[in-house]
């Protein structure tokens, strides 16, 4: 069979499955395949398909029809124009969360900072945070210890190791260090939400990553109330939020000695960030 052939049989099987993008899931997984880009793909449809490559791209797709998120399938995510290594004990990095990224970099830009990233998961914010910020340090705090082991490759990976340090236990005993920027994308769905999301989400990233308890907001308030003890006088702190949280989280870092610097919508318009200073 010729490429052409394998992405349109790909197709057809992941729209049965009822799979939104299932002509570009094809094209990518033929690619991952056959390790070469997709465009390179696009360009020679006319190119034969082994016997022992149809066998591999129908693997992909058995999973891909399942749901499964083409990040797993790939292991890996771009994020800030690199590529970090995820799996499923990591949550997929989001588009919204480049927008917090994006934000801080243009203030600290050039500047010397100690970042703290709190439920680091991939370690995709605070490395990409120190790639752009050459003059900072900083460290990702994870409860899951496959997740900072993820987060140590992707470090490796994008040369950082030198100024960043993963450590696997709750935020909660920090304790004698000062930071100038805490970071961190917590869980904020609610528990009885979770059965709403797509298959993709409920059924393969972990849990604890999206799960915010009754209101949401457990994981929210305890970062926030943390953060109070461990960042310096008028240091930074930047935290993504769910939809129509906005209210009830302002409220919180007002009562914790906070005051609201900027908000970030995301692309839908919902308020998705705060950025927040210690007075």
């Amino acid at each position: 069979m010729k490429a052409l052939q394998m992405i349109n049989f790909g197709s057809r099987l992941l729209k049965e499955q009822k799979i939104s993008s299932h002509i570009l899931d094809s094209e990518i997984l033929l690619s991952k395949t056959l390790n070469i880009s997709r465009e390179e793909i696009l360009i020679n449809l006319d190119k034969k398909i082994t016997k022992k490559n149809i066998i591999i791209f129908n693997k992909y797709l058995q999973r891909r029809s399942r749901n499964e998120p083409i990040a797993y399938i790939l292991k890996e995510k771009e994020f800030w124009s690199k590529k970090f290594s995820v799996n499923n004990n990591t949550l997929i990095p989001r588009p919204e969360t480049e927008l917090l990224v994006d934000r801080l970099i243009k203030i600290y830009q050039g500047k010397k900072k100690i970042i703290l990233d709190i439920g680091t998961g991939s370690g995709c914010i605070i490395l990409s945070l120190l790639g752009a910020l050459k003059n900072s340090k900083g460290i990702g705090i994870d409860i899951s210890k496959d997740a900072i082991a993820i987060a140590k490759k992707n470090a490796s990976k994008h040369k950082i190791l030198e100024r960043v340090k993963f450590i696997n236990k709750s935020f909660e005993n920090i304790f004698n260090q000062k930071f100038d920027i805490i970071v961190s994308n917590p869980p904020y769905i609610k528990s009885k939400e979770l059965k709403n999301l797509t298959d993709d989400i409920k059924k393969y990233e972990p849990r604890m990553a999206l799960d915010g308890g009754n209101d949401g907001l457990d994981l929210i308030k305890k970062v926030i109330y943390k953060s109070k003890y461990i960042l310096k006088t008028n240091g930074t702190l930047a935290i993504e939020i769910g939809n129509e949280q906005i209210k009830k989280v302002s409220n919180i870092l007002i009562d914790n000695k906070f005051r609201i610097k900027e908000l970030i919508k995301d692309y839908k318009n919902n308020v998705r960030c705060v950025i927040a200073y210690l007075r």
